[in-house]
């Protein structure tokens, strides 16, 4: 059974940067694409970034491109959200998930709907403070 840790939400002030983590296991990884996504209380969960699953294509939200940039290090099982210029907008719980399709790569539709990640980790809270 796969399992997703996510991990390196907290609180911040406006301006600040973090780094989230979300350590894989139970499963392949490498084969995979993966997702960020986020769920402000009393909204959907909605798309924030992806990545192929060799890193060759990354997609991202309007609302966080050219703030974040989604990686990943197949050798750690390990996928990164490096989020900086945080808003309080970008208050929310933070999901990461792991693709349906094995070595699909190339569609932002694709990874953008919830329906196409078979497996999601527990959430990681991220407060933006003004």
């Amino acid at each position: 059974q796969v399992q997703l840790v996510e991990s390196g939400g907290g609180l911040v002030q406006a301006g600040d940067s973090l780094r989230l983590s979300c350590a894989a296991s139970g499963g392949t990884f490498s084969g995979y694409g993966m997702g960020w996504f986020r769920q402000a209380p009393g909204k959907e969960r909605g798309f924030v970034a992806a990545i192929s699953w060799d890193g060759g294509f990354t997609y991202y939200a309007d609302s966080v491109k050219g703030r974040f940039t989604i990686s990943r290090d197949n050798a750690k099982s390990t996928v990164y959200l490096q989020m900086n210029s945080l808003k309080p907008e970008d208050t929310a719980v933070y999901y990461c998930a792991r693709s349906s399709a094995p070595h699909y790569s190339s569609s932002y539709s694709y990874y953008y709907y919830t329906s196409s990640y078979s497996y999601w980790g527990q959430g990681t809270q991220v407060t933006v403070s003004s």
